[in-house]
């Protein structure tokens, strides 16, 4: 029998895998969501399976999301990424980059944990909520809204209130699993 998941997710084992076992699933670890913060960030314009395919690319090409290895990137290694195919080349994404790791790092020092910053946005607890249909769910909330405007104010780059939202599904600070989906109940 074929388990029946959320509308969005096609037929592509990258998606469905990323589906089953992450999307909507709480993640705490602070540089696992920096590293989706700039994901969804480069996502931006595009669609999330063209970022997923490169996931492992970009973990290669950005030292694993080491916030403090990105910070310090130089000019000659910016010019490498942009020749890196691996990658979206895209000179502005791949400086938000290495501004939101120097964001990262100074939320890191005035506030002790980026984790325990971001989940503050949802009260650190994960909001579930119980669409019928693919087309109920927001592309933003008061809570993107929030977040977004919090941090584009601390130097964060390409974190719009959409993107932030896709950010807060994707790091399980908010389950939009819908009501068909056979992961609706279970987390």
């Amino acid at each position: 029998m074929t388990k029946q998941r959320c509308q969005w997710v096609t037929d592509d084992p990258v998606y469905i895998t990323y589906h089953d076992h992450e999307w909507g699933v709480p993640q705490y670890d602070a540089q696992k969501l920096f590293e989706m913060l700039c994901l969804e960030g480069a996502q931006a314009g595009l669609s999330w399976i063209t970022i997923l395919k490169r996931r492992e690319n970009y973990c290669q090409a950005f030292d694993d999301f080491d916030p403090l290895k990105i910070s310090k990137y130089s000019n000659q290694k910016i010019e490498a990424l942009l020749q890196d195919k691996g990658i979206i080349r895209n000179r502005r994404k791949i400086n938000a980059f290495i501004k939101n790791a120097q964001s990262f790092l100074q939320v890191e020092q005035e506030l002790g944990d980026f984790s325990s910053y971001i989940w503050s946005f949802v009260g650190g607890e994960q909001i579930v909520n119980h669409w019928e249909t693919h087309e109920q769910v927001p592309a933003y909330t008061t809570e993107s809204e929030q977040m977004s405007k919090d941090l584009k104010r601390r130097g964060f780059q390409f974190v719009g209130p959409t993107i932030c939202y896709a950010f807060m599904q994707a790091t399980g600070m908010v389950n939009d699993h819908t009501k068909d989906c056979f992961l609706s109940i279970a987390r």
